[in-house]
């Protein structure tokens, strides 16, 4: 996983920590799928940093059991509980660091999952571990939903979520159509004009700036701030055709 700034390698360490710790409860291994940014970045599927720890949790049945265990893991590792929600096992875990360096780790949860959803296992070397985790088809497509259905849930826009997107489509990677049309509702290719139009007209060169400037090294950010919109939108052109 790629470290923009020397800080962050503490970040990094904290997040291997928990993902180690995790990985090696049975009871959460049963019913948790890693996915997301940091998922991707440790299976060399993405070039850049990544900050939260992301899982599918097979079932709202399991609610229960994922808390308690999890919430067993924060106390031996000495992570605080900054915020969480009441609803479902998503947390903003706080660990010690220097002043104006980064000190909150978010682990957010999925429940229920797509029943599209595929998983496999994979061994992730950085932490000599095996973990189960969204196929790198299901991770493309639940990510090429992300954008439009974190502004739909939280009015918000992830500068983070166009660089992957443009970075999964310019590796040629494949996106499990069924996840979309459950997601969105509609065939993939109609979706893809739906996030083109979104990207175009939603999508400044502010909220790319402002939230990649610290998950890439100085001069990958700089190549890629200027032209990533518009190859963004170049790269879904081609998959309405």
């Amino acid at each position: 996983m790629l470290i923009p700034n020397a800080h962050d390698a503490v970040h990094r360490a904290w997040m291997l920590r928990l993902l180690s710790r995790i990985a090696d409860d049975r009871t959460l291994m049963s019913m948790l799928f890693f996915k997301g940014g940091t998922c991707a970045a440790l299976r060399d599927l993405l070039d850049r940093f990544s900050v939260d720890l992301d899982f599918d949790l097979r079932s709202t049945d399991d609610i229960p059991v994922a808390r308690k265990h999890l919430e067993k893991i924060f106390t031996e590792l000495g992570l605080t509980i900054k915020d969480q929600s009441k609803i479902i096992p998503q947390y903003f875990l706080r660990y010690e660091s220097k002043e104006g360096s980064r000190n909150t780790i978010a682990l957010d949860i999925t429940v229920p999952p797509p029943k599209a959803n595929e998983h496999e296992v994979i061994r992730f070397a950085d932490i000599d571990r095996f973990l189960p985790c969204q196929t790198v088809a299901t991770m493309v497509a639940n990510k090429l939903v992300t954008p439009i259905d974190r502004f739909a849930k939280h009015g918000t826009i992830a500068g983070r979520d166009f660089y992957d997107i443009h970075h999964f489509l310019l590796q040629g990677y494949p996106w499990n159509a069924a996840v979309i049309e459950e997601r969105t509702g509609m065939p993939a290719k109609k979706f893809f004009k739906t996030l083109h139009d979104f990207i175009e007209k939603r999508v400044t060169q502010t909220i790319i700036d402002q939230d990649l400037n610290s998950l890439l090294l100085p001069k990958q950010f700089q190549k890629m701030r200027r032209t990533l919109k518009q190859e963004t939108l170049a790269l879904l052109r081609q998959h309405q055709k």
